[in-house]
């Protein structure tokens, strides 16, 4: 089996099953054919246009055949054909069809099977294996980031299940609040040029759930394409019935608790989406200094300045003298309500308790003493003070009790607050007119650079504003320190240690979570003002608020709030932070509140496996929430996967073109195809030519058709840890060549077991097997440990890796090729069978260890393998996964086959080395008679193993190797040596012997140097001498081989 594959630490190589260069024979045949050729050639030349013709057309014929796609013809539900005859070769279209709806059918995905499949001994106790699939948004399609959370966390629920654990992949889908909301808005005006205040609340509510509708089918394809083996029966979606019930209970229980609390505060305000966003959904962009920037809402040719700081002055009431500030938004300084010094600064001390004027409006600033906010030795030691805009000065406001004034309305424009100038003009318009007056006025200093962070939406771009306002918070300090303290208790595991190290960082500085957000599409707040006749009141104050989880609760706390008088209960029109309903997930999925069944016994779950960039947004809430409301951590261990990037490294982003749909990979695209996908989008004109640059680039022929078992597997080989991948589809491609090597081995293999053949009753050696076939079945022993400890310790990579050896380099390219003299008709019957029986274990067992990674060509290639006697498994995937089995330990004929093995490759290598091709002949001279016993046994194992191998023959007396031979060696005692003469020139062979004689005698001096040393048997390590001295007897024994051949050859002259 000699094809060549990808192995999974480097890129696709070329296929190796090209013709071998002419050799001799072949020279011959040659001849003769062109000399028939020529015989005919008038009469060729005469017909040649109607053959040209005839071939064109059969080429057609056979490219037509090639392109016809292929049609499943399966029954939805039923199982596929398996009578029919293998195809002719791996075609992932069709080895993928209909098994996953029959998996489905038979009910595999459901924890229940497990039951079914694997029964209990008397006194053991079933483990449960509960995974809580991370729920994809119903924005749009599914990415190839998602690819790689579903390879992942199936692999894992389909090994665990192999293991016959209850098992429970439960999944599920996001409202998305904000992304939802922004997508549908978009495509709604791009479409009909009509906002959602056009259509209302209610009709835009419905309208975006049609597109949820519309996406949720849509992923739900993607995930059965990916081979996703959830139990789709417990679907969810986080503003079900269930799941807004478990929202709602979560938002009273905890306001009735005191967690949650009405404050108006700043929050982060993206003018751009209309909406507040908590801290984690606001990036930080570094500037170095002045810089020049678009902002979305502005004309695309308008720049705004940042990374600057303007300084310009006060003047102080009643007097000629300026006081002088600085500001990296000049514009907030129509917000300004106090100038703050330190107290101690003795340049201000008579400015205390003054007054400072400004210069567009009619308000008097105080001069306020601070020493928590000045620094001295800063600037000028004077600091303008925004209360309402500013997170700092917001803490000053509320120290000296300023007047905070909002100066921002809610869509970016200035406030009659502003004065009469500014109102209603744009906020970045209103930063270059401030400039502009104060340089007007004689107030402006000067601007220079300064290197700074600006806030930005992670999901529009907008520059975000502090802006004060009435919002919904959770007090997350105690619940968070519970957290922490549960987890260093060995509660939570998780993975990879540097997550765990950023969860404590992240905990310890916590912050109150702001859940309001200014939308429609979400969970409404549960929340009521309770309206007084008469009465004024303060609807900031939380005291005027009741919740409720029905319109009666919070109306008879309404009754008892208003003592008797009339009111009327307004519900708030805000909703809910999306990850305040997805930090409920682990629980509410299981039905809680009510006591479910599912709760009780699938909570809480094993693992949740997710991206690092989302460990504070998601894993931590459902932490803090899960201990807050169950009393137990909602997963016993986190696993972070890293972040697929492109191949260049950078992220993903639909406007450079390099978002990846897995379908897309799984069936392959064209470039066109993927040019008419943009347009889908919400792109502008000028970003689908940037991503239509940008896929011109990455994918000039289109993306190829890779099917999914190399997808995931590939996306598995990527997971070792690392924070990201860059993926390269041709990496991907090369998995493909794996997934035809397994084809084209087990069809080859298929071949040697024989329509007699009758697997045995179990898998125990007979002890009759020869030395491959021990070899082997302890190569797959070694194997099925390294997966299961692999895949236990998450790593997936060397999982991946552990398989493919296994596969490739072990069963293909040694058993495959060995076993084929071994099972010829002239073999003994004995041998045959032996070899067939280990045969059938091996591809049994490297179905199952490749299944949960590749779950449809594994289960294709299974159902065609015979069943042992009284085994009715209807599946690979309720198979039993191989463990270590004590039967398959053969450490003696692995050292002893390793012997072979480096015989070998040193002929292998040898006879490359005298580029020969055929007729090689090999004299391998053994100095022992175990070594000799052995290799004389597995001569024929060598022939089989190296392309070209006429014979090889032991000889024990260096007299026995005929003149003419180069020779290598393999260890001291043994020694490969091939028949070159009259097929070498001599001088040359006779010049390179004495090149390989100088190294090998310069590093035999070297060895003995070292072990001449004084005090060497006492200073030197055992091992380390040990090492010299094999390395100084293979030295020696080299020096002897190239002696001889070097004789040998001067001889032949």
């Amino acid at each position: 089996m000699s094809e060549s594959v990808t192995p999974p630490q480097q890129g696709p190589v070329v296929d190796a099953d090209a013709k071998n260069p002419t050799t001799k024979s072949a020279a011959k045949k040659e001849a003769k054919r062109l000399e028939k050729e020529a015989k005919l050639a008038a009469k060729a030349a005469k017909a040649a246009p109607n053959a040209e013709k005839k071939a064109k057309a059969e080429k057609a014929k056979k490219d037509d055949a090639a392109d016809v796609p292929f049609v499943n013809t399966t029954p939805k539900g039923e199982k596929k054909d398996m009578s029919q005859p293998m195809g002719a070769g791996y075609n992932p279209i069709a080895i993928e069809a209909a098994w996953y709806d029959w998996w489905s059918a038979q009910g595999f995905f459901k924890p229940e099977s497990t039951e079914k499949y694997f029964p209990l001994k008397d006194g053991e106790k079933r483990e449960l294996f509960v995974v809580p699939a991370p729920p994809p948004n119903v924005t749009g399609s599914l990415h190839i980031g998602h690819g790689l959370t579903t390879a992942i966390q199936d692999s894992l629920v389909r090994w665990n299940r192999m293991l016959g654990k209850e098992t429970l992949f439960a999944p599920g889908f996001d409202h998305a609040g904000i992304s939802t909301q922004s997508v549908v808005e978009k495509r709604l005006y791009k479409t009909s040029g009509k906002t959602r205040h056009d259509l209302g609340r209610e009709k835009f509510v419905d309208t975006v759930r049609e597109w949820k509708d519309e996406y949720q089918a849509k992923i739900t394809n993607q995930l059965h394409r990916l081979g996703g083996s959830y139990d789709w029966d417990r679907v969810a979606f986080t503003m079900n019935e269930t799941l807004s019930k478990a929202v709602v209970e979560t938002f009273c229980r905890l306001h009735e608790e005191g967690i949650i609390y009405r404050a108006n505060r700043l929050v982060n305000w993206c003018v751009k989406l209309n909406t507040t966003l908590s801290n984690l959904e606001v990036e930080q962009k570094q500037l170095t200094g002045r810089t020049l920037l678009n902002v979305p809402g502005y004309e695309i040719k308008e720049k705004f300045e940042f990374g600057v700081i303007t300084s310009f002055a006060y003047l102080i009431e009643g007097s000629d003298e300026r006081i002088v500030v600085a500001t990296t938004r000049p514009e907030t300084m129509l917000g300004d309500t106090a100038i703050a010094v330190h107290p101690d600064d003795p340049r201000y001390k008579h400015l205390h308790g003054k007054f400072a004027v400004h210069p567009f409006l009619d308000r008097r600033i105080p001069i306020v003493t601070d020493s928590i906010i000045v620094d001295m030795e800063f600037g000028t030691g004077a600091v303008k003070i925004t209360p309402a805009h500013d997170p700092n000065d917001y803490e000053v406001g509320v120290r000296h009790n300023l007047e905070f004034i909002n100066i921002l309305n809610d869509n970016g424009t200035f406030n009659a607050n502003a004065g009469e100038h500014f109102n209603g003009m744009k906020r970045f318009h209103a930063r270059v007119e401030v400039v502009k007056l104060l340089k007007e006025k004689g107030l402006y200093i000067e601007t220079k650079d300064n290197p700074m962070q600006i806030p930005i939406c992670s999901k529009s771009g907008d520059l975000i504003e502090p802006v004060l306002k009435p919002q919904w918070w959770v007090n997350c300090k105690p619940l968070a320190e519970e957290a922490m303290k549960r987890t260093r208790a060995g509660e939570l595991l998780i993975q990879p240690k540097q997550s765990e190290n950023e969860w404590y960082r992240w905990l310890e500085g916590i912050q109150d979570w702001c859940i309001s957000r200014q939308l429609w599409w979400g969970h409404r707040c549960p929340a009521y003002f309770v309206r007084i006749e008469g009465i004024e009141q303060d609807i900031n104050d939380g005291k005027n608020w009741v919740v409720g989880r029905t319109i009666e609760e919070a109306l008879q706390r309404g009754e008892a709030l208003a003592a008797g008088r009339k009111f009327t209960l307004e519900q708030d029109e805000d909703v809910l932070d999306t990850w305040f309903s997805s930090g409920l997930w682990p629980f509410s999925i299981m039905g809680w509140p009510d006591n479910t069944s599912d709760f009780h016994r699938f909570y809480p779950a094993s693992l949740l496996e997710t991206g690092w960039d989302i460990l504070f947004f998601w894993v931590a809430r459902m932490v803090l929430l899960g201990i807050k409301l169950t009393g137990q951590m909602p997963f016993k261990e986190v696993y972070c996967h890293a972040m697929i990037r492109d191949a260049h490294g950078r992220k993903m982003s639909k406007s450079l073109g390099n978002v990846i749909d897995p379908i897309d990979v799984i069936q392959g695209q064209t470039l066109e195809n993927l040019h008419a996908k943009l347009r889908e989008g919400n792109l502008d004109e000028k970003e689908i030519i940037k991503a239509t640059a940008g896929q011109k680039k990455d994918f000039p022929k289109g993306i190829p058709q890779c099917g999914t078992d190399a997808l995931r597997f590939a996306l598995c080989a990527y997971s070792g840890g690392g924070r990201d991948i860059n993926l390269e589809i041709l990496r991907v491609e090369g998995y493909r060549k794996f997934c035809n090597k397994i084809f084209n081995a087990t069809k080859f293999a298929m071949l040697k077991l024989d329509e007699s053949f009758v697997p045995e009753p179990t898998s125990k050696p007979t002890g009759k097997e020869s030395l491959v076939e021990k070899w082997i079945l302890h190569k797959l022993n070694i194997a099925a440990a390294e997966i299961n400890t692999q895949l236990e310790e998450r790593n997936f990579m060397n999982a991946t890796t552990s398989a493919y050896n296994f596969w490739l380099y072990e069963l293909c390219d040694v058993y495959i090729e060995a076993m084929k003299p071994m099972t010829d008709e002239s073999a003994p019957v004995e041998t045959r069978k032996s070899a067939q029986q280990t045969l059938y274990t091996c591809l049994d067992y490297g179905l199952r260890l490749l299944h949960p990674f590749m779950p449809f060509v594994t289960e294709e290639l299974w159902q065609r393998l015979p069943r042992r006697p009284n085994d009715s498994t209807p599946s690979i995937m309720v198979s039993a996964f191989p463990i270590h089995n004590n039967a398959f330990v053969f450490e003696a004929a692995d050292k002893s086959f390793d012997l072979v093995f480096s015989c070998l490759k040193t002929g292998r290598s040898l006879a490359a080395s005298y580029n020969l091709q055929t007729e090689i002949q090999f004299f391998l001279h053994i100095q022992n008679d175990e070594e000799a016993a052995l290799l004389e046994s597995q001569l024929p194992t060598i022939v089989a193993l190296t392309k070209g191998c006429k014979s090889a023959k032991v000889v024990r007396e260096l007299n026995e190797i005929p003149a003419g031979c180069g020779g290598a060696v393999v260890i001291p005692s043994v020694a490969v040596h091939t028949l070159v003469r009259g097929l070498v020139d001599l001088d040359v062979e006779i010049a390179r012997c004495d090149k390989k004689l100088d190294l090998a005698r310069m590093n035999l001096q070297k060895v003995v140097k070292v072990e001449s040393q004084p005090d060497y048997a006492e200073t030197v390590p055992e091992n380390v001498r040990l090492a010299n001295e094999e390395k100084r007897k293979i030295l020696e024994a080299e020096i002897a081989t190239l002696e001889m051949s070097k004789g040998m050859f001067t001889k032949l002259k």
